[in-house]
This record gives C-alpha cells, structure tokens and sequence, in this order.
C-alpha cells in the first residue's frame, strides 16, 4: 500500500520548525526524521498524518556532545552514531554494544535516537536505555522547553508525556562512573526483531560489593522501567551466580507482563528472569 496524501514541510532553523509543528498539530502533524518507524505505519495507513514536519534539513539538531556529566543526543542523531563509542567513559562502550543490537544496518543508518524515544515501542533498545539510566528529555514548543524526566515520559505502549505541538529536540544521558559495569541481554525470535524482553543492568564495585545497581526490563511490560526489587537484590552483595539469579527472580516477580495470542504472561516472566541473570553474567567493565 501507499500513504494518504500529506503535505511535507521542510523548516531551516529549529524556530522555523516549531512553528511550523504548532500550526499543523491539530490537523495530526507529525515531525519526521529518520522516519524507519513512522513510515512504515504510514504506509499500511495505520496513520495518516495531514503533514509531515521533515526536521532533516534543521541547523544544531545533529550534535552528540558531552560537559563532563551528561552526553547530550540531538534530534538528527542516528542510530548508526554510536557504532563506535563516542566518548571515553563506560556509557559509550554501553551505547556503542546496545547499538549493534537495534534492527538491522539499514535502519541504523537513517532511524534516529529520539525518533526511537518518541515512537516509544516497548521493545525498542533506546527506550530501555533512557529509563535505565534515568535520562532527561528536552521538549521543546513555541511555547518555550520543558525538561521531562524518563520515568515520566513512557507513558505506556508507544504512548509518551509528549504535547502533540512539542519536539524531542534533545536526550540527555548521565556518565557512568568510570568504575562502572554493565550488561546487556535481549530475547528476539529473530534477528532484528523487536525483543519480546531485554534487560540492562549497571553497577560499580565498592571493596567488593556491589553498588548503585540499576535494573531496567524492556519488551515485558507497556513501558521500560527500572526494577527496584531487582536493584536491592543487588546492591550490598558480592557478585555471584546465587545473587544474580536472586536478582533475576526479584525482576521476573516484579513484572506485570505483557501477553498475547502466541505469548503468555508466565513466558514472558520466564524470559525476564534468563536475559537479567544473562545481563549480569555477562557485564563488560
């Protein structure tokens, strides 16, 4: 099939762009920037958006940049940017490996960081990056930015605290201390699938023990989040495979799964309980 017709706008400046988005909001206006996810939908015509704010063409939009605490990722960023690291601290060697497990080459190179943010499919890699390490989005309108933070933001399946005149414009991720460890696992039918479930976990070692664990479980349930269970399992204990399959349990309680006409909820629970212990078996320093 083919998309209804729309109208494409193509703004210069981010100014130009945010007013353009006001105007066509009401009229289901949509920003399009690497498009592997919004095109698709628009082709079957599950969505048929009036116009299409194309932002390819948008100055300041593209930088992946970092102060020293945050790395902050534009609107334009592609996938494809983080196959290698892109700074010398663990969350770049974090990015560059989750990277590789999103979709296949192609997609990389055109889909988007926050475009995956925004769409905020349950399964997608990003999404679960972003509530793992507690990102804060940038929202922006012509009525100013507003800061949202990632437990705020998913708001369940491809449902996101995203005003339909606002632009995800930027991501902000914190660094990782650079001690930390992390660990990374997905479940998939195929590869390139979306992941039925994934985990991502981060720690550090103190004399030891581990400390400040983050848990967070994607594909399971409407919305990534962060697995507090699983963290206190966590934190205070010497890694072993007794903890970390203590942790695995905790996630796998913890859940409200997801289920569907090839998938039970106890089967996703299954999952979640082998791609966390297999996350923090296999953690990278």
């Amino acid at each position: 099939m083919k998309p209804a017709a729309f109208i494409r706008h193509v703004p210069r400046t981010l100014d130009e762009a945010l007013k353009i988005l006001a105007q066509v909001a009401p009229q289901d206006g949509r920003i399009l920037a690497g498009g592997q996810s919004l095109v698709p939908i628009m082709a079957f015509r599950l969505a048929k958006p009036a116009h299409l704010v194309d932002i390819n063409e948008v100055e300041g939009l593209d930088h992946v940049a970092s102060d020293g605490q945050i790395l902050s990722i534009g609107a334009r960023v592609r996938h494809a940017a983080f196959h290698k690291s892109v700074l010398d601290n663990p969350l770049g060697k974090l990015l560059a490996y989750v990277a590789r497990h999103i979709a296949h080459y192609p997609i990389r190179m055109r889909g988007t960081f926050c475009g995956s943010l925004a769409h905020a499919d349950p399964s997608a890699e990003w999404c679960l990056v972003a509530a793992t390490l507690d990102a804060t989005m940038v929202a922006k309108s012509t009525r100013g930015s507003r800061p949202i933070a990632a437990k705020d933001f998913f708001e369940g399946i491809m449902s996101t605290a995203l005003a339909e005149d606002e632009l995800l414009a930027e991501v902000h991720l914190p660094l990782l201390p650079a001690d930390a460890k992390f660990g990374f696992n997905e479940f998939s039918r195929r590869a390139g699938d979306f992941a039925m479930a994934a985990a991502l976990v981060t720690y550090r070692l103190a004399n030891g023990k581990i400390a400040d664990a983050r848990v967070g479980v994607g594909g399971a349930e409407p919305a990534p989040r962060r697995i507090a269970q699983a963290e206190a399992a966590l934190n205070g204990q010497a890694p072993s495979d007794k903890i970390f399959r203590a942790a695995a349990e905790a996630a796998a309680k913890a859940i409200d799964p997801l289920e569907d006409h090839q998938t039970t909820g106890e089967y996703r629970r299954d999952l979640v309980r082998a791609v966390v212990r297999r996350a923090l078996e296999h953690s990278h320093p």
